[in-house]
């Protein structure tokens, strides 16, 4: 049974990159432009270069969106993941200690979904595997590679 998990790890990276890339490109979307809700949950939007809102809405379009594709996974997911690391720190956490109290789970489980994806890749279906050279050999080395297992 581990085996046949095994074989399938790479579609389940790939499906969970799409998903989290979609949700953070999502509220990128809804604060630039919005769309989906708004920043403020009746349409509103960041005021264009406002610190840190307006930035944070760019990371989050362009870096989910990048995440979504699969391109670039490894670089656009470190950079979303220091800005949701930022979130948490510097807007949830001084309100109290914990996600719970402070509403910072959103902020705290894009930041290591993201850190899951620096050091997994974008999985199957991304366009990395496309642009990456040498794809045949470096699929053929990933196949010869055991999973790390708990």
């Amino acid at each position: 049974m581990t085996e046949r998990l095994n074989s399938a790890q790479p579609y389940a990276v790939g499906l969970f990159r799409i998903v989290v890339g979609l949700l953070f490109a999502c509220h990128g979307a809804a604060t630039l432009f919005g769309v989906l809700g708004g920043a403020d949950g009746s349409g509103g939007t960041a005021e264009t270069g406002a610190w840190p809102n307006w930035y944070a809405a760019v990371i989050e379009l362009v870096g989910g969106s990048l995440v979504l594709i699969g391109l670039g996974t490894r670089v656009a997911a470190l950079i979303s993941s220091g800005s949701m690391a930022y979130a948490y720190f510097k807007v949830h956490q001084p309100n109290a200690l914990w996600p719970m109290e402070n509403s910072g789970e959103g902020a705290a489980m894009f930041c290591w979904a993201f850190l899951l994806l620096v050091f997994t890749g974008s999985g199957a279906f991304g366009l990395d595997r496309l642009f990456s050279k040498g794809s045949a050999s470096t699929e053929k080395a990933s196949e010869r590679q055991t999973p790390v297992a708990a």
